[in-house]
């Protein structure tokens, strides 16, 4: 066999599998989303129904923003739920691949990922589009419908059981119930003194128009100083 036949067998091998891998993985995540839109639609619902005859601001408000973005209103917060279009590999620094399951068959790696980002309600009311939003949690699922949780103590301390244990509507339930729980409590900052204590006429003006003064839930502060439990995984 020429050269040229052995890379032809080797592209035809990756779109047997690792191509084909990651359209299954896609598919299931996409699946899984379309769950989670549907238990944040009910959620909502149920929520309102308690909160009865109470201030309209605090009640919840679901938005279908895409096929790969919802979006539910908590009050003053805004959580925005959002697929990502491809499929991901743990990059070799990553816990997960210190997992047996993991280690027994690297198909395993490849994940579909849903982040979970808490924004401010007024950023979107006032389109103050310099304003800061923060990930909370980020679902990895793969082709078997494992999944894992990383993000915040509250998040990823819940969810550490990868290739244990399957997804399920009421896994989706308390991970949706975690991250609202948590937006809740992740309250807004009073920024440093020394970060605010001179404007220009330009950011003076454009807060009299537009309400454009950076904003975020931890102004003044980086992100990173709240753990993130887990590293960063690499596009394939």
């Amino acid at each position: 066999m020429s050269e040229q036949d052995d890379k032809k067998q080797a592209i035809i091998s990756t779109l047997k599998e690792k191509s084909l891998l990651k359209q299954k993985v896609y598919d299931i995540t996409l699946e899984w989303f379309g769950v989670i839109k549907d238990l944040l639609r009910s959620f909502s619902r149920e929520v309102n129904v308690n909160l009865g005859g109470l201030d309209a601001r605090i009640k919840m408000e679901y938005t279908d923003r895409s096929n790969f973005d919802a979006q539910l209103k908590v009050a003053g917060d805004i959580l925005l739920f959002s697929m990502h279009s491809n499929i991901f590999q743990f990059d070799r620094e990553h816990p997960a691949w210190k997992t047996a399951y993991i280690q027994k068959n690297k198909f395993n790696a490849y994940s579909g990922i849903i982040n979970i980002y808490n924004f401010l309600a007024d950023s979107f009311k006032y389109s103050r589009l310099d304003d800061l939003g923060y990930l909370i949690a980020r679902l990895f699922i793969n082709h078997e419908n494992q999944y894992l949780v990383e993000g915040k103590r509250q998040m990823g301390m819940l969810f550490s059981n990868y290739g244990n244990e399957a997804l399920s509507r009421n896994a989706l339930q308390i991970i949706i119930s975690t991250a609202i729980q948590y937006s809740l409590e992740f309250d807004l900052l009073v920024p440093p003194y020394d970060t605010v204590k001179i404007a220009t006429v330009g950011q003076a003006e454009a807060k009299i128009q537009h309400s454009r003064v950076i904003t975020g839930k931890r102004l003044g502060f980086q992100f990173n100083s709240d753990d993130v439990l887990m590293n960063h995984p690499h596009e394939t």
